[in-house]
C-alpha cells in the first residue's frame, strides 16, 4: 500500500482573527480550509500549524513528520523566527516539498530559498484573472483545461524578482492588462518548491475547485521521492569503500 503524503498547512492566522468579513469566508482559517480539502484525498493526510503556536507550530517533531509544507503569510512575515526558517530550509534541502501561496512570495523562507527580493507589482480592485497552462504535460496541471479563470482577485504583476523558474507552469493575465508568472517550480537540493499566486484573503479563492485541484496536484508533485539510500542520508556522506575494484596508479 502506498504511504500517505503527510502535509502541514502553515498560516500566520491573523487576518481571520482580526476581520469578521474574512472570518466569514474562512471560518476555520485559510489553513483549515486547505487542510479540509486535502484531507478528502485518499492519499493525503493534512495537519495545520500557525504563527502563534510555540515554535510557530513547526517543532522538530512536526517537521520530521512533514513531507510537504504549505505556507501562507501576509501581514506578519517579520515575526517568523529565523531559527524556524533555518529548520525549514534544511528540511527542504533534504527533500521536504514546499508550496508557497499568494503573499508567501515575501515570506522569509521563500526569499531565503530564492536568494532574491521576490518583489512584484500589485493592485487590489477585485479584477478577473485568467491562468494559462504553459506546461501542459506537468503533473500540477492534471485535470485542468488550457486555462481557468478566477472572477475576482488581487493583481500580481511583473517584474517578479525571482530566479528563472526551473519549470513555469502558469502565466496569469489580469483584466487590467498585466501578466504574471503565477505558477513556478524550483528544485532546491533534494526538495521541490512550487509558488502559486492566487489566494487573497478577502476573496473565496481557496474554495474554487480549480484552485483546490492545483494545490492537490502540487502536493503530489512536491512530495519526496523515496529513493532507497537517500532518506536520512547525511548531507556529505563519506563512502570509504568503492563499488568497483579500483586499480591504483603507482607513484
Amino acid at each position: 500500500m502506498k504511504e500517505q503524503i503527510r502535509v502541514t498547512v502553515w498560516n500566520e492566522y491573523r487576518h481571520e482573527k482580526e476581520s469578521p468579513e474574512i472570518a466569514r469566508i474562512y471560518p476555520q482559517g485559510i489553513h483549515g480550509t486547505i487542510a479540509g480539502f486535502l484531507n478528502r484525498q485518499p492519499d493525503i493526510t493534512a495537519r495545520t500549524a500557525t504563527l502563534d503556536e510555540p515554535e510557530h507550530g513547526l517543532t522538530d517533531e512536526v517537521l520530521a513528520a512533514t513531507d510537504v509544507l504549505i505556507w501562507w503569510g501576509h501581514m506578519a512575515h517579520a515575526q517568523v523566527s529565523d531559527a524556524v526558517v533555518d529548520k525549514v530550509q534544511v528540511r527542504v534541502l533534504n527533500g521536504m516539498g514546499l508550496i508557497a501561496l499568494h503573499s508567501a512570495h515575501f515570506s522569509k523562507v521563500f526569499r531565503r530559498l530564492m536568494g532574491t527580493s521576490c518583489s512584484l507589482k500589485w493592485r487590489e480592485i477585485g479584477e478577473r484573472e485568467r491562468l494559462w497552462v504553459v506546461l501542459p504535460g506537468h503533473p500540477i496541471v492534471e485535470g485542468l483545461g488550457e486555462y481557468f479563470e478566477i472572477p475576482h482577485c488581487e493583481m500580481y504583476g511583473e517584474y517578479f524578482d525571482i530566479p528563472q523558474p526551473d519549470e513555469l507552469v502558469f502565466i496569469s493575465w489580469y483584466q487590467g492588462g498585466e501578466v504574471f508568472r503565477s505558477g513556478c517550480c524550483f528544485y532546491r537540493g533534494r526538495g521541490k518548491v512550487f509558488y502559486f499566486a492566487p489566494g487573497h484573503e478577502t476573496l473565496p479563492i481557496y474554495h474554487q475547485p480549480e484552485v483546490q485541484q492545483v494545490i492537490i496536484n502540487a502536493v503530489r508533485w512536491a512530495a519526496p521521492v523515496n529513493v532507497v539510500g537517500f532518506r536520512n542520508m547525511p548531507e556529505a556522506p563519506n563512502v570509504p569503500q568503492p563499488l568497483e575494484e579500483v586499480i591504483v596508479q603507482p607513484d
